[in-house]
């Protein structure tokens, strides 16, 4: 139980709401956003001092049915849900390491998609593994170490970012927003995994975004169906972006193809032929 991010987690998600989406009467003129604590409590049928010291990180592990009252009272989607049960230990929690081998069958996989730029991702964000078009859509991967082909560095640059440490992508912020949800999963299932801690860890220090963006303690992004690159050889190419989940591993596959025809399946194809060159991105 990390009683100090679940007392976080419950501040964030009470502060959101407002009486009138619970069926309260809105009242006087409130000093805090959001509900009062006492009104969390009746909703969920728990006493008040109890939720006040879940929030503060000094009450025992609740039990599923209590957690399922606050979530409830809290109006928490089934992400959210699913977030506060790892939190306070009543769901299965992946204490050790996330994992970074890749099954051969994926490797395979991967080389035998036409026509589509696939690549597999860790529960952090970094690229395990990916096919040569990829390569040529993003950039060549194999010179890199492991920390530098990390999704969320990439992403949260600090101070020097730039177009082109996110491939030139037209939806940078909706992706920046994306990886501190993401990481905030993330952590909740390796607390312990001294990879995640100190990515997390680094980013909230070294970029202010990344920073505000996790104080807000959001853990369910939306799906991304397309994505736009500009690329520096063949101009913008926009794909259809499909994300399968490795549950075994804990891992993504990340498609991204173009209807065939389409002036983006074009320059895909021309990638092809040109190969991991063809992405230098302009810095």
């Amino acid at each position: 139980m990390d009683k100090q991010e679940l007392g976080a987690f419950l501040r964030s998600r009470r502060e959101r709401l407002r009486p009138q989406d619970v069926g309260l009467p809105s009242g006087p003129r409130r000093r805090t956003p959001g509900l009062r604590r006492e009104e969390v409590a009746v909703l969920a049928h728990i006493s008040t001092e109890y939720y006040i010291r879940l929030e503060q990180g000094r009450a025992p592990r609740p039990s599923a049915d209590v957690l399922a009252a606050i979530a409830g009272a809290l109006r928490l989607t089934g992400a959210e849900a699913g977030h506060l049960h790892v939190l306070a230990g009543t769901a299965p929690n992946r204490t050790g390491l996330h994992r970074r081998d890749v099954r051969p069958s994926i490797l395979a996989l991967l080389q035998r998609l036409p026509q589509t730029a696939g690549f597999v991702m860790s529960a952090a964000f970094e690229v395990l593994a990916w096919n040569d078009l990829a390569a040529a859509l993003m950039e060549d991967f194999a010179p890199l170490a492991p920390e530098d082909r990390n999704l969320a560095r990439r992403a949260f640059p600090g101070r020097h970012r730039a177009d082109a440490a996110l491939y030139g992508i037209f939806d940078a912020a909706e992706f920046r927003l994306s990886v501190v949800m993401q990481l905030h999963t993330t952590l909740a299932r390796y607390p312990t995994d001294p990879a995640v801690t100190g990515l997390v860890d680094e980013l909230r220090d070294a970029d202010a975004d990344f920073a505000r963006l996790w104080e807000r303690h959001d853990v369910q992004a939306p799906p991304t169906l397309t994505k736009t690159f500009r690329h520096p050889a063949v101009g913008e190419v926009t794909v259809d972006c499909d994300t399968l989940t490795l549950t075994d591993r804990d891992q993504y596959l990340v498609l991204y193809t173009a209807p065939p025809g389409s002036p983006s399946a074009e320059a895909l194809a021309l990638l092809n032929v040109l190969g991991a060159q063809a992405s230098h991105y302009p810095q």
